[in-house]
């Protein structure tokens, strides 16, 4: 099994927070499409999105909202 490291997720998210919150997301979707299309992993959804997100396939954008001016 690959471990991922810190090193390996430098400078792809800003925080740890928002990492655990990416990684999260994206593992609860890969749970969700495993459901519906039974395919045989052994790895485990937490690690594959971990995975992409080091290796740059799985990003995030901010945006905030605009402020409306009168």
């Amino acid at each position: 099994m690959a471990m991922i490291s810190k090193d390996d997720l430098d400078g792809r998210v800003d925080s740890v927070y928002r990492l655990v919150l990416l990684a999260a997301r994206r593992a609860r979707d890969l749970q969700e499409e495993a459901l519906r299309i039974p395919v045989a992993s052994l790895r485990k959804p937490t690690m594959i999105a971990l995975e992409e997100i080091a290796s740059g396939k799985l990003g995030y954008e901010l945006w905030q909202e605009e402020k409306e001016t009168e």
